[in-house]
């Protein structure tokens, strides 16, 4: 049965390749997904090929690209194979685009995934020329069910110019009521308060809203979203996940956090994946989640019965539990909500509700200035995602990271960090599998106390204690915070020079 009852979008339906002829060289072009999930599936392998086409007659062809953050293979990874991405904004993960940026072939803005919306609102990225959005279903009144994730889907609709909609009947019909779509939104004097006070309160549609008028195609699908194999927790991922929730036990018995703690958010990845499984087996119950993306994890908390409620814009996972979910996504309606990337990762809504953030780091200094996104300081690696978003506004954040990488050849502990998206003043916690590290209320010099003896590595731990002795001898007016500016990326140059640290 189609997904389409909309008499007047029904009459739109055309072939991929009939769609991509809608989009021009130089379009600001507004897709959906996010991480994996809700990305069109077929429209921009038809727009590689018609790019590619282009470049075979030696003429010009490429697009600016909006998402809502990392898409899959069948869209970033064939536009940027193709060539066809002059721009990008504001997060990816593919292998294909990450070597097209860092070769300077496409430019990439690393925007906050709360910022992206309102920017493109605020014009930056020039007028959003064409939409391409996946939805489940297309109502007959012309509202559309959202699928695996809403991220920008909103914005794109409300800005473009042309509307081409991919209909993808491998999410389940029964999405219907899954999502939460704000229309509330005003920009700069209009703006009202957000009045969310708990994760799965509802403040919008359950439905996206799109002019008719506007939709110039409609393409038919049935494509899974992209599988996210995530690895069985190896020892270090257990120690930390076993260092956040003992934490998290210190501050109940401090009286600091409720029993049933806050809203918590986890960034993606293996190490969150098994913070949420360290969870699963704790004492922990009654816990909400206010976040950007649900992983295998925290389906499996749910499951559990430990995790109640949970507040996200996308989901992220593996090709069997999203398997599992699409059969039986009736028991998770009213425990799962997913919003706009704007209000998931919106830093009023952050603050208010207190969010407990653990998020991923490549490094961190010994003063706590973290790295999220850069190796060496100048390849992206993925992008600053949601961490700024919930660790500047978290009620308490975390920053998790092995210490050590490429068989002990790295230190994620260093003297100063080679990239900073979190600086100092905004990292609570830094973890590893050797320790912990409280850094609130403590000056720098305390805090690189705490991170080399706690964090560091031992391979690494004398050489680190003693760059911070040296650096405060050597600057006697200037230990507040005391550097060897000389040394202070040497370790770096280190890896480059000599294959490590």
């Amino acid at each position: 049965m189609s997904r389409i009852t909309c008499p007047v979008l029904k009459n739109k339906v055309t072939s991929a390749e009939e769609a991509a002829q809608f989009i021009n060289d130089g379009d600001v072009v507004g897709m959906s997904g996010f991480t994996g999930a809700g990305y069109p599936k077929a429209v921009p392998t038809a727009l590689a090929e018609r790019a590619k086409e282009a470049h075979g007659r030696g003429e010009e062809f490429g697009i600016k690209l909006l998402t809502g953050a990392s898409t899959a293979p069948e869209a970033d990874g064939v536009l940027a194979e193709a060539g066809a991405l002059k721009f990008r904004m504001p997060f990816q993960s593919d292998p294909n685009l990450r070597k097209s940026i860092n070769t300077g072939e496409t430019e990439y803005v690393d925007a906050h995934l709360s910022h992206s919306a309102q920017q493109t609102w605020f014009g930056f990225y020039g007028d959003v020329k064409v939409a391409v959005v996946e939805v489940s279903a297309i109502l007959p009144n012309g509202l559309l069910v959202p699928s695996s994730a809403v991220g920008n889907n909103k914005t794109w609709l409300d800005l473009a110019d042309k509307v081409i909609i991919e209909v993808n009947d491998w999410h389940p019909r029964e999405y219907e009521g899954f999502h939460d779509v704000y229309y509330g939104t005003k920009l700069p004097p209009q703006r009202r308060p957000i009045q969310l006070l708990e994760p799965t309160q509802r403040i919008g549609d359950p439905y996206l809203r799109v002019d008719s008028d506007k939709v110039v195609a409609v393409v038919e699908t049935s494509a899974p979203d992209r599988n996210a194999p995530f690895k069985s927790p190896d020892e270090g991922s257990k120690a930390m996940a076993s260092h956040v929730v003992d934490f998290l036990r210190h501050e109940i018995t401090a009286g600091r956090l409720p029993e049933s703690l806050l809203p918590l958010q986890s960034g993606v990845g293996n190490v969150a994946n098994a913070v949420m499984a360290e969870f699963a087996h704790s004492e922990f119950e009654g816990l909400t989640a206010y976040t950007e993306v649900i992983q295998d994890g925290m389906l499996d908390l749910i499951d559990t019965g430990k995790l109640t409620a949970v507040s996200a814009t996308s989901f992220c996972l593996s090709a069997e539990r999203a398997t599992e979910f699409n059969e039986n996504i009736e028991a998770y309606k009213g425990r799962i909500l997913l919003r706009t990337q704007e209000i998931s990762n919106h830093p009023e809504v952050v603050r208010r509700l207190g969010i407990i953030a653990i998020n991923g780091m490549v490094e961190a200094d010994i003063y706590g200035n973290v790295n999220s996104t850069h190796v060496m300081g100048s390849s992206i690696i993925n992008g600053i995602g949601g961490s700024g978003d919930f660790a500047r506004n978290a009620f308490l954040n975390f920053f998790v990271s092995p210490s050590v990488a490429k068989g002990g050849a790295i230190s994620s502990i260093v003297p100063f960090a080679s990239h900073v998206d979190h600086t100092e003043h905004d990292v609570h916690v830094v973890v590893t599998e050797q320790g912990i590290a409280d850094l609130r209320g403590l000056s720098p010099a305390a805090r690189a106390k705490k991170i080399i003896n706690n964090c560091a590595h031992p391979d690494f731990r004398d050489r680190l204690q003693d760059y911070f002795d040296r650096a405060s001898a050597a600057n006697p007016n200037g230990r507040h915070t005391p550097h060897l500016l000389s040394e202070a990326l040497s370790w770096h140059e280190n890896f480059q020079a000599n294959g490590q640290m």
